[in-house]
């Protein structure tokens, strides 16, 4: 006789029933559990599975004492108990107690079915349209029929079953089963109950090879501090926001003609905190120090290496495992919001990181989801990027690219940031980045191209555009791809900006260059003004150039230290300069010594010394000129408001051009001596009569300079020069770059 024929037999669930939920096979638990009538008026039926318990009974709101006890139907933990059709049972609750004694009453979560998506919903999740399903997927706390809970909802299309599991059942799978929504690969349960700071992962068992995998929630808003790695029930609703009239500001404003000046930051070793035992400053602290610095410097935004939740500190952030959700290291959610608010407070633009290249291989994370690589490709062709140890996002499947571009409004909405630095954008636009003959495959024409990527790409751009205007998506691209920075209507990627690679290596090149050559590169400093207007650039001397051995911006320099911290200023002044929106990692904006270490904070003390504090001060007047002058940024993006005076003295290494502003209404001079020579009445060419009065000079005293100069400035002279009807008769200090404008 089978178990089931050795207990009272009315109501009990088949055995092929029973071994689904307590095998952790089913894929619709309401089938069997929660409330059930048991025909022909018979009464019903109330199932419960709870592993761990020895007892458990109903709460009721009639009956004797209010407890009516369930009976155990199986030792694995399945319970049920039998009411009339008379009895009156709702609302009601389940209680148990376990072996330790520990008990517990709450509602039945399988009295809530989850009607979490509608038809729509799930129309637009399957075209790959549902933009906002940051909403609907993750743990969303919330209230049903009056009962405070969370719903979770997961997208996984090769799972056979997959249950929530956490603290609040041992982290037992299938204690509590998710049901699967029918023609969909979405699954959901509601657990009443659970609140806020839960810690939670999905168990999925796989349809490929039954296997059972602990995962971290991909649409999680919060997480554990690593080495832990579950997602955390977190609400994004109670920050209040103070930052409308920069919001405003932003959507009415022209990033293209105003001026942009971009400190890039690695908020883990910007500056560090010992005292905590740690090291790493709160986002809240940050928000303070960080700005405060930042306006003392005068630039316009921060750029936040990776803030996305990542398990290894080694990665600076970039292979992420949780999307949603900004990392503990620094704080809670809340935190991070009130850093981006007081940022925005304070004048200062917030732009992040974003990593839609790749994703780690950590077990937890997105890697073989269900027992398949249903956010990589699965051809390892396409999937390995082997040079990173990672995966790459199959971007062909829509609720991929459903997924990264609901995650990239995602910040845009929930934390108000300003802008996304989309890294690697080469390693997604090529198909055979990073690899080797025959360990790639074409594209359905033969070539190369990432079709899916570029259609990613595309998409991504126009649905950011259109859903907040006046917000910057800014293309990390390093090879000569036509057309990154324009619109996708003209056939480009659609991004706002692209940084300029070519000028920042070949820029870099020359100037480690011993002063006495360069005269044989001459040509690397005006080959960049041929493609300057070719994209929407922006010129950027990033993270990637002050590591592995690459030497800090300072130690790239030639000569005695007198000449390092001259190129230095030198080199400053020629990147506001030129055209092109700016970017200058930290450490730079005081010629830090040492490579950056991203395991310590910058190397502060030295603001002590003289020369390093005048760096500083030189950065800081050139924000200050940068921002007062409509030349320096008005025409970053366009050829008629850049000219070169000459570019053809490769003997004395001297170079000089003019900047206007777009009204042609103010003109300013750049004059920049590449060698250690001091130059007399060096002549240029000036197309307007008038006095030029000298706005910076890298070699002033205040800076740590000669002195030599201008004294403030030089009137025209009527004496033709490179071909333009006037000149400018002037003083070159050694490795000095010079500014003039007209008055």
């Amino acid at each position: 006789m089978s178990l089931l024929q050795k207990k009272e037999t009315r109501g009990l669930p088949s055995e092929n029933d029973i071994r689904r939920i307590v095998c952790f096979e089913e894929d619709d638990p309401f089938r069997v559990l929660g409330l059930h009538p048991l025909g022909q008026h018979r009464g019903m039926v109330l199932r419960a599975f709870i592993p761990r318990a020895t007892e458990a009974w109903v709460c009721v709101p009639h009956g004797k004492n209010g407890h009516k006890p369930m009976q155990k139907i199986y030792p694995q933990g399945l319970f049920q108990a039998v009411f009339d059709r008379s009895a009156e049972i709702f609302p009601y609750k389940i209680g148990f107690r376990d072996a330790a004694g520990f008990s517990q009453e709450t509602e039945d979560p399988y009295a809530f079915f989850p009607n979490f998506l509608s038809d729509y919903d799930l129309h637009l999740i399957g075209e790959g349209n549902h933009h906002r399903s940051y909403e609907k997927f993750g743990a969303q706390p919330m209230s049903i029929r009056g009962v405070s809970g969370v719903l979770f909802t997961v997208w996984s299309p090769n799972a056979k079953s997959i249950s929530i599991v956490g603290n609040f059942n041992h982290w037992t799978p299938g204690a509590h089963p998710m049901t699967h929504v029918p023609f969909s690969s979405v699954w959901g349960l509601f657990i009443p109950g659970l609140k806020e700071g839960e810690i939670y992962k999905y168990a999925i068992r796989s349809n490929v090879d039954g296997q059972i995998r602990l995962k971290t929630d991909p649409y999680a808003f919060g997480t554990e501090v690593r080495p832990h790695s579950a997602s955390v029930v977190t609400r994004l609703d109670k920050h209040e926001w103070h930052d409308q009239a920069w919001l405003g500001k932003r959507k009415q404003g022209n990033v293209f003609t105003s001026p942009l000046s971009i400190y890039e930051v690695h908020l883990g070793s910007w500056k560090k905190e010992e005292k905590n035992g740690w090291g790493f400053l709160n986002y809240r602290d940050l928000a303070h120090q960080l700005v405060e610095y930042a306006k003392f410097m005068g630039y316009t935004h921060l750029e936040l290496m990776p803030v996305m939740e990542h398990p290894l500190d080694e990665s600076w952030g970039y292979q992420v495992i949780n999307y949603f959700a900004p990392t503990r290291r620094f704080g809670t959610p809340e935190d991070f919001m009130y850093f981006v608010d007081f940022c925005h407070q304070n004048g200062i633009g917030v732009i992040l990181d974003w990593v839609p290249a790749h994703f780690p291989r950590d077990h937890h994370g997105l890697i073989d989801f269900d027992g398949r690589q249903i956010y990589a490709y699965e051809s390892w062709r396409k999937a390995e990027q082997r040079e990173w140890g990672t995966l790459v996002f199959d971007f062909g499947k829509k609720e991929v690219s459903n997924f990264l571009i609901s995650n990239a409004l995602f910040w845009l909405d929930k934390y108000h940031v300003d802008g996304l630095r989309v890294d690697a954008v080469a390693s997604m636009l090529y198909l055979d980045y990073g690899r080797k003959p025959g360990e790639w495959e074409a594209n359905i024409h033969g070539g190369r191209e990432n079709l899916e990527a570029i259609a990613f790409l595309k998409k991504f751009n126009e649905v950011v555009h259109a859903s907040f205007p006046g917000v910057m998506t800014i293309a990390e691209e390093s090879t000569a791809w036509g057309g990154v920075s324009r619109p996708t209507y003209l056939g480009g990627l659609g991004f706002s900006m692209k940084w300029n690679m070519g000028w920042m290596h070949d820029t870099l090149e020359y100037f480690s260059k011993d002063p006495l050559f360069r005269k044989f590169h001459q040509g690397m400093i005006p080959f960049s003004t041929g493609y300057a207007f070719s994209e929407n650039f922006v010129l950027p001397i990033s993270h990637d150039e002050v590591v592995y051995g690459k030497r800090s911006l300072l130690e790239k320099m030639p000569g005695d230290d007198w000449q390092k911290f001259s190129n230095v200023r030198l080199f400053l002044g020629y990147l506001f300069a030129h055209p092109g929106k700016k970017l200058l990692f930290m450490g730079n904006d005081f010629a830090q010594r040492n490579e950056w270490n991203a395991s310590q904070s910058l190397d502060w003390h030295l603001m002590n010394a003289a020369r390093h504090r005048r760096v500083n001060l030189t950065l800081r007047d050139l924000h200050r000129i940068y921002r007062e002058n409509p030349a320096f940024y008005e025409g970053d993006f366009s050829q008629d408001c850049f000219e070169w005076i000459d570019c053809s003295d490769a003997d004395g290494s001297v170079f000089s051009f003019l900047r206007w502003s777009r009204d042609k209404g103010q003109l300013l001079v750049f004059v920049f001596n590449m060698t250690p020579v001091i130059r007399e009445n060096y002549r240029i060419g000036a197309s307007r009569w008038g006095y030029y009065q000298e706005i910076f000079n890298s070699q002033a005293r205040d800076y740590g300079g000669c002195g030599l100069g201008n004294l403030g400035g030089v009137h025209a002279e009527s004496v033709p020069w490179h071909g333009r009807p006037h000149s400018l008769n002037l003083q070159l200090p050694p490795l000095s770059a010079l500014i003039f404008r007209l008055c």
